[in-house]
């Protein structure tokens, strides 16, 4: 594919716009986007976090779109709910999550929910984000879990580079991946969308004993 198809900033913006207002679930119509050389920045307000959520998530997946600027806020229906009826809601949702175990804690300041703890996977770090996901008058959340194996990295290089290679969803045989003894991975090479770019870091996290990842893939601009 040649750099004559490359979208224009007019065009990624109008795309994006169309994407927005094809989710039903996003309310679009206070939603502001700007491009620039494949950069989107989301701004305006919406009247939930999952809101926010899906609509930075909808961005992502437009075609031609390699970088994403969340300035949205969140401005929630539920005014009368206060911080401690989320933290209770919080601590309750925690306790029903099946893959969230009770080493991780929440805190709520301004309808923001904080999460703390430590866990032994990044799964069980996303299932704890999840749980507090859907709240009533959540207005952000804030995963500050921390990632403590309990298995060795020996290996995981070798382990993660089979697995992108028998993905089908992305051509993960030219991608790099490096490790340290305390299971930091880093990604680095060429994807073709930002979807890819999300699905190969998603791939990783599966490998035991990964605690973090930088993931420094570049989204090609076509």
């Amino acid at each position: 594919m040649t750099n004559t198809l490359k979208r224009t900033d007019a065009e990624l913006k109008s795309a994006v716009m169309d994407e927005l207002s094809w989710i039903p679930s996003i309310n679009s119509s206070h939603i502001g986007v700007t491009a620039d050389h494949g950069s989107i920045t989301l701004t305006g307000q919406v009247d939930s976090y999952p809101q926010k959520v899906l609509a930075g998530k909808a961005a992502l997946r437009v075609r031609g779109v390699s970088a994403l600027a969340q300035e949205i806020t969140v401005h929630s229906l539920f005014s009368t709910v206060t911080d401690t009826d989320i933290a209770r809601e919080a601590v309750e949702a925690l306790d029903r999550g099946i893959d969230v175990p009770d080493t991780v804690k929440a805190s709520v300041h301004l309808g923001a929910v904080t999460l703390t703890g430590e866990v032994r996977w990044h799964y069980e770090r996303e299932a704890a984000m999840s749980a507090v996901h859907f709240l009533r008058g959540v207005t952000g959340v804030h995963n500050q879990i921390t990632i403590r194996p309990s298995v060795s990295v020996t290996g995981v290089k070798a382990e993660i580079e089979s697995a992108f290679i028998r993905n089908a969803q992305f051509e993960g045989e030219h991608l790099k991946v490096s490790t340290d003894v305390a299971g930091h991975i880093t990604l680095e090479g060429n994807v073709r969308s930002w979807a890819e770019r999300r699905q190969a870091e998603a791939v990783s996290w599966s490998a035991p004993g990964v605690t973090r990842i930088t993931n420094k893939l570049h989204v090609q601009q076509f």
